[in-house]
């Protein structure tokens, strides 16, 4: 009888573990829900990172977005060095973005060598505000533009690329929409055009996985 209690206790035992393994493996991720999608946005300046903490705040994405500034100092080695610092583990897919101008000519050679997703303004970031307003098809010069944007609507006219009010983020947000099917139809790379539409392509498809 000593012996049939110890190997019903055995029994018992090993089903308890069992059952702790199989709880365990239910609890474990799949290594495609286990991935981190990361979004690696390295940035000319202040502007372009206020611009992006926007986004973190309106896209609720399953998705980290990072954003570095490096102004004239990017390199191909630094993007790959900024690239690897996020990926902690190899399951952490990290996709690199540059938002840059295109209105100094030694940066666009720079970048032309960098291995990364374009999202470069011609000639500069303010057209990407200016399409929230209207269209642009001609030709323009930074200095033209941003004049542009300032008359374009009342709460425009005291623009400082150190920072948006809370009537410009609120226009921002809500005419997004119309001003990626603008960009679109412009020329990429030529001027007047903007690639920043793809980045909020890309984050409007992950929140709309997200809430399926």
């Amino acid at each position: 009888s000593t012996l049939l209690a110890s190997s019903a206790a055995s029994d018992v035992y090993k089903r308890q573990i069992i059952g702790r393994l199989i709880m365990a493996s239910k609890r474990e991720a799949s290594p495609s829900l286990r991935m981190r999608k990361i979004v690696l946005v390295i940035c000319e300046g202040e502007t372009e990172v206020g611009y992006i903490n926007l986004l973190k705040m309106w896209y609720r994405s399953p998705i980290r977005i990072v954003s570095h500034i490096e102004g004239t100092k990017i390199t191909p080695a630094l993007v790959e060095k900024r690239t690897k610092e996020l990926q902690i583990s190899h399951l952490d897919k990290v996709n690199t973005f540059l938002m840059y101008d295109m209105d100094v000519r030694t940066i666009n050679e720079k970048l032309q060598k960098c291995k990364a997703q374009m999202l470069l303004s011609n000639p500069c970031f303010e057209i990407w505000l200016l399409l929230h307003c209207k269209d642009q098809k001609a030709a323009i010069n930074s200095d033209s533009l941003i004049k542009e944007l300032k008359k374009s609507a009342n709460f425009w006219k005291n623009y400082s690329k150190a920072a948006f009010t809370e009537t410009q983020k609120a226009f921002l947000n809500n005419n997004t929409d119309v001003a990626v099917k603008r960009a679109k139809r412009l020329c990429e790379f030529q001027n007047p055009s903007t690639g920043i539409y793809k980045l909020i392509e890309m984050l409007k498809d992950l929140e709309g996985k997200r809430k399926e």
